[in-house]
């Protein structure tokens, strides 16, 4: 799976823009002056997410579920800083979705999706909501259950996956080059992007799987 541009799950179903909604996803930022006379006043304001914050609400509560380190990707549309995660500050991509990919205590493969909300922030913010109310179960002694609830978010491969990589991404049977792979990658994926003419979720789906095996085989 990639960072960027999103690797939306395999069989898990979208919204378009019309289904989607505002969130009211915030944070708290205390304010506090201090005046001469030695008092001061204090208020809190809530301000709107950015990514980072959704990034790191994220990565905070897969670390509280125990998730192996090292085995977390957050793909979304927002360009990716120089250790793989989401930047802020970009303008909202017009497919807001966001897709978490990590493996558990055991080293299984699991994947949570949301596009819901109308920027990257929100669901990023909603996807670690999630996270954390499936561990309140784990805290009220229901281990068993969550296991059970968490076989619904196993990251499966896509199908359409059944090509070789080499062919759905592009590049000759000889290239070992990973970089050159991904840039031929980058350039299939602006074509197949469901925001393009002609491009699809499916296709997309098929190329990013495509692109997980090449890292796998060329790593």
């Amino acid at each position: 799976m990639t960072n960027y541009p999103l690797a939306w799950p395999a069989g898990w179903p979208r919204k378009n823009d019309s289904q989607r909604a505002d969130a009211r996803f915030g944070r708290q930022d205390t304010r506090t002056v201090n005046y001469t006379n030695g008092t001061s006043t204090s208020w809190r304001t809530k301000k709107a997410l950015t990514v980072s914050d959704g990034v790191t609400r994220v990565l905070d509560e897969l670390a509280r579920l125990g998730a192996r380190p090292g085995f977390t990707v957050i793909s979304t549309n927002v360009a990716v800083r120089l250790d793989g995660l989401p930047r802020s500050g970009q303008r909202e991509p017009s497919d807001p979705g966001a897709a978490v990919y990590w493996q558990d205590r055991a080293g299984a493969p699991r994947v949570m999706a949301i596009d819901q909300y109308r920027s990257v922030a929100d669901n990023l913010a909603a996807i670690a909501a999630t996270l954390e109310a499936m561990r309140a179960i784990e805290r009220h002694g229901g281990a068993q259950i969550l296991e059970r609830a968490f076989t619904g978010f196993t990251a499966l491969p896509s199908p359409a996956a059944a090509r070789a990589w080499r062919e759905v991404i592009g590049v000759p049977a000889g290239e070992r080059d990973l970089d050159a792979v991904r840039a031929a990658f980058r350039r299939r994926a602006q074509a197949a992007h469901p925001d393009r003419p002609g491009g699809s979720h499916n296709e997309m789906a098929e190329l990013t799987a495509a692109m997980r095996q090449a890292e796998q085989d060329l790593v």
